[in-house]
C-alpha cells in the first residue's frame, strides 16, 4: 500500500513491483504518473487504474486496464462502485460526498432508500475522510492515510463504522474546530465571479483547506474559489473549486503552474511562489470572469 497526503500524487514511482504483479491505482492523475506507470508496465506489471483527474494520453498496452473518466459530476469512488456492480454502494456514496458530489452522491444513494438523516451521516463521513488528507506533510493530519484506511477497512457497512469505531469522532470534532477558525478569514479579494482567501501558516488551515474550499463552494454555488494557505517559506498551497453551477476551469487555472493539477471542478497548486501571487489572481480572473 503506497500513499500520502493529499497532494503527494506522484506515487507510482515508488511502487516496486515484478513480472506477475497486480497494482491497483487509485485517484491519482495519470498524466503525473507517466514515468512509473512505463516502467511497470515495460516489467509487465498488470496495472488497472481508477481515476478521475486529468490523464493526458493513455497509453495503449496489454497490461494496462483504464477506468478513467473526467466528468465533472464523476468521482473515482463511483467509477470503482461501477466496476464492482454496486457491492459497496454506501461506500461509493461516500465517496461522492467527499469529492463534494452532492448531487452525484444523492442520485447514487437512491436505490439505498435511505432517510435525510442517515444521508447527512454519510455526506460527514466523506467530508471528514477527504478532510483528514489535506496538509504539509503527514505530521498535520489526524490519522495517517494508510492508517485511516487500515481502520476504514473492517467495516463493509459505512454506518457501522460511523457507531463503532472512535474514529469518526475524533474527525468530526477536529474538522469542526478547524471550520471555526475559518469561518473568521475574509476574503483577501471576492468578485460576483470568483474569491481568494489567504490562511495562515497554521496546522489548522493546512488541513482544512479543501474542505473550507468545498463548503464556500457549496454556500455561493455561482463562484468559483481559491483558498491559498501560508507556507513557513512564505510560499502558498492552493485549493481551487470551480463554480459548482458550472463545474468547469479549475484545472486550467491549476495546470498553468509548475505544480498545479487536478481536475474540472476542484484542483491545486503544491507550492506557489509568492511572486506568483498576483499572476494567480490574474489567471482566475481571465478563467472564471
Amino acid at each position: 500500500m503506497v500513499t500520502g497526503v493529499k497532494r503527494d500524487i506522484n506515487l507510482l514511482k515508488r511502487v516496486e513491483a515484478v513480472k506477475g504483479d497486480e497494482v491497483t491505482v487509485l485517484d491519482v492523475s495519470l498524466d503525473k504518473n507517466r514515468e512509473g506507470l512505463t516502467r511497470l508496465l515495460a516489467d509487465q506489471v498488470q496495472v488497472r487504474y481508477f481515476d478521475h483527474h486529468f490523464a493526458g494520453e493513455i497509453p495503449g498496452n496489454e497490461y494496462l486496464d483504464t477506468h478513467i473518466n473526467t466528468s465533472a459530476d464523476v468521482c473515482t469512488g463511483l467509477l470503482v462502485n461501477g466496476y464492482l456492480a454496486g457491492a459497496f454502494l454506501p461506500w461509493a456514496v461516500v465517496a461522492a460526498y467527499g469529492d463534494n458530489l452532492f448531487d452525484s452522491a444523492r442520485r447514487s444513494a437512491v436505490p439505498l432508500g435511505l432517510s435525510d438523516k442517515d444521508l447527512q451521516l454519510l455526506k460527514e463521513l466523506g467530508t471528514y475522510i477527504n478532510y483528514n488528507g489535506y496538509g504539509a506533510s503527514l505530521d498535520d493530519l489526524y490519522f495517517e492515510p494508510d492508517q485511516l484506511y487500515l481502520l476504514i477497512k473492517p467495516f463493509s457497512d459505512p454506518f457501522e463504522f460511523i457507531n463503532q469505531s472512535e474514529t469518526f469522532a475524533v474527525l468530526q470534532e477536529g474538522y469542526a474546530s478547524d471550520m471555526a477558525h475559518a469561518g473568521k478569514v475574509k476574503a483577501e479579494i471576492e468578485q460576483d465571479e470568483f474569491a481568494v482567501y489567504l490562511l495562515p501558516d497554521e496546522k489548522w488551515s493546512r488541513r482544512v483547506s479543501g474542505v473550507f474550499a468545498n463548503d464556500l463552494a457549496q454556500k455561493t454555488p455561482s463562484r468559483a474559489h481559491a483558498i491559498l494557505s501560508a507556507q513557513s517559506d512564505g510560499n502558498f498551497v492552493v485549493s481551487v473549486r470551480a463554480p459548482l453551477a458550472n463545474k468547469q476551469g479549475a484545472d486550467d487555472v491549476c495546470r498553468q503552474f509548475e505544480s498545479g493539477g487536478g481536475r474540472k471542478a476542484a484542483a491545486g497548486i503544491n507550492c506557489l511562489p509568492q511572486e506568483d501571487f498576483d499572476r494567480f489572481v490574474a489567471v482566475m480572473g481571465e478563467v472564471f470572469l
